[in-house]
């Protein structure tokens, strides 16, 4: 039998590994010695965590931790979105049953899930861990595993607490995974193939205008009138605007853009839609997965929020959180259902503008 490290980060088992395509090296060579690419892996880590894009990519930064922790780990992580995962993940999966099977049959130290989605929990208690962290199914019951999500887990559960959480995202995953988060930032990686040519004035100082938020959370929806006026206004201040947004904002978008005499530049693919976002200095936008690119870039950010906790979302410095001068009462709800008025209706321009210029001035 050929002699075999199969607790080397590189080896597959179906196909070469990387180290032998490139260099023909094998596991031990005929004079017994280890391959010089020889990585071995000590523990098998996984993360679940589904969720939308946004989710996934604001969950990155425990990377740093369980990198600095376990430096000889082989990270998995089971997603919807793969393709926001980092390089520093060594197994990117997409949610589908093949993925799932093979997960089944893997004896992982550390499998942490950070998705109160029922799929998601019934799968933690399914895959085998010497230790578990997050949240799991019992008796088909979404339920903490531990004391450590218990916060988390209450705050989804009771409106008031998670009105009176003030601990960030990061800070309540890095606890439920029993760390303690120091500011350890977003991880996301500037995609450098996206093969387009921007015609964006790069001689000015750049303001892109998220003006969307998807059809369910239309409570978080400004005027289409305010988005005019603030690219009129940003315009005419000197700044070289370009209206950004999905296929869901498109047509909205080119109506914005004839109304304000701004630039639109169509909807794009992730990959692409962050090349734009990262040809901006600074981006407005509600909470979307546009806020979390934003901040994984290290962009400024002028963020709207109306009907989340604005303790939740960590902006590391780049940037402020504006909320409407009259209270939200509709709390985690998808349509306003205020029947005295509607929040977002009293959020001025001129705020905004003025939020813009102190965070980029000229």
């Amino acid at each position: 039998m050929i002699p075999l490290k199969t607790d080397c980060r590189f080896f597959r088992g179906d196909i070469p590994c990387k180290p032998h395509k490139q260099h023909g090296v094998h596991c031990v060579d005929r004079d017994g010695r280890d391959c010089s690419h020889y990585d071995p892996i000590d523990k098998k880590i996984l993360i679940i965590k589904l969720g939308a894009i946004g989710d996934v990519i604001r969950t990155t930064p425990l990377l740093h931790k369980l990198k600095a922790t376990f430096p000889h780990a082989k990270i998995f992580w089971l997603t919807l979105t793969p393709e926001v995962l980092p390089s520093s993940v060594d197994e990117k999966l997409d949610f589908s049953l093949k993925n799932i099977v093979a997960l089944r049959s893997i004896q992982f130290d550390l499998l942490y899930n950070l998705d109160k989605d029922r799929e998601a929990c019934a799968l933690a208690a399914q895959i085998s861990a010497t230790t578990k962290k997050g949240f799991i199914l019992k008796e088909g019951i979404i339920s903490p595993i531990d004391g450590a999500a218990e916060a988390k887990y209450a705050t989804g559960v009771f409106d008031d607490l998670s009105q009176s959480n003030r601990k960030s995202y990061p800070e309540e995953i890095f606890e439920i995974c029993g760390f303690t988060f120091a500011g350890e930032r977003y991880i996301l990686e500037r995609p450098t193939d996206h093969g387009l040519k921007w015609n964006i004035n790069r001689k000015k100082k750049v303001i892109g205008l998220n003006t969307g938020c998807g059809d369910r959370w239309t409570s978080r929806l400004w005027d289409d009138k305010n988005w005019v006026a603030l690219a009129k206004t940003l315009k005419k201040k000197g700044y070289e605007v370009v209206l950004l947004g999905g296929e869901q904002e498109h047509k909205k978008n080119l109506k914005l853009a004839r109304a304000s005499g701004t630039k639109y530049l169509g909807h794009f693919p992730l990959r692409q839609f962050t090349a734009l976002v990262d040809q901006c200095d600074l981006v407005v936008t509600s909470v979307t997965m546009a806020m979390h690119i934003t901040i994984g870039l290290d962009k400024r950010i002028v963020l709207f929020n109306n009907i989340f906790n604005k303790h939740e979302f960590e902006l590391y410095g780049l940037g402020v959180t504006l909320e409407p001068e009259q209270p939200c009462r509709c709390f985690y709800q998808a349509t306003c259902t205020n029947p005295e008025y509607r929040c977002m209706d009293f959020f001025p321009v001129k705020r905004v503008v003025d939020a813009c210029m102190k965070l980029l001035p000229h």
